[in-house]
């Protein structure tokens, strides 16, 4: 038994080469279609192809680890322990990005212990979920910024009222003595419909009032807190 574990320990034997380019490859096209999955699943409103990369990156890295480690147990331990003492402090502004983070690491981990077909139907599986969840999920939330003269504040407030009717929120009001700022949360759809029936565009429709300086219409990525 002694003989044994002390064997297990001291077993630094190699992957040949073959299975070492096979790791990687498998690697690099399943690590391309976790690209490609957060690019086309990507909602928020500044897409980051340099996080994108990154992500590739990590599982080609995790599989060049798992390859060091998978056939030695004291290397698996030491690394275990050097890897532990390392912090990482960027912040992610998407919990949604975390995510994509640790597929990127289960990757890098299967394809280096060779379970090619684990990585390759469970990413499958993922992006089949993130579409379904996707399609099935809420109405997605825009917010219509309005900034006026506050002689002016009265009528835009009449107008998207008018525009929206009760699909409409206003989530913030803001105003000095000269100026005023009004926030609403609307839904895609209600806006899209509102457009159709108004036949004009309520960005174009606002800027039509007398005072009132500009209207911006932009993604909400969550939901403000109640």
């Amino acid at each position: 038994m002694k003989d044994l574990i002390l064997e297990s320990l001291s077993n630094t034997g190699a992957l040949d080469l073959s299975t070492i380019l096979l790791n990687n490859g498998v690697t690099i096209i399943i690590a391309l279609f976790i690209m490609f999955t957060y690019r086309i699943t990507y909602t928020g409103v500044a897409y980051s192809r340099k996080y994108n990369i990154t992500l590739g990156m990590i599982s080609i890295i995790t599989t060049l680890i798992m390859s060091v480690i998978s056939n030695n147990v004291a290397l698996s331990l030491g690394m275990v322990g050097a890897l532990s003492i390392i912090r990482f402090r960027t912040a992610v502004k998407d919990v949604r990005d975390a995510a994509y983070i640790f597929w990127s690491i289960a990757v890098g981990i299967c394809c280096g212990v060779s379970q090619y077909i684990l990585a390759a139907a469970s990413s499958v599986v993922i992006l089949l979920f993130l579409i379904v969840f996707r399609q099935i999920g809420p109405d997605g939330k825009m917010l219509l910024i309005v900034r006026c003269d506050i002689a002016a504040q009265n009528r835009a407030e009449a107008m998207v009222l008018q525009h929206f009717g009760k699909a409409v929120r206003r989530r913030m009001k803001n105003a000095s003595k000269e100026h005023c700022e009004l926030i609403y949360e609307v839904g895609t759809n209600a806006i899209k419909k509102a457009d159709e029936r108004a036949q004009i565009d309520i960005v174009q429709r606002m800027m039509k009032i007398e005072g009132v300086q500009n209207v911006n219409l932009v993604e909400q990525a969550d939901d403000i807190s109640r």
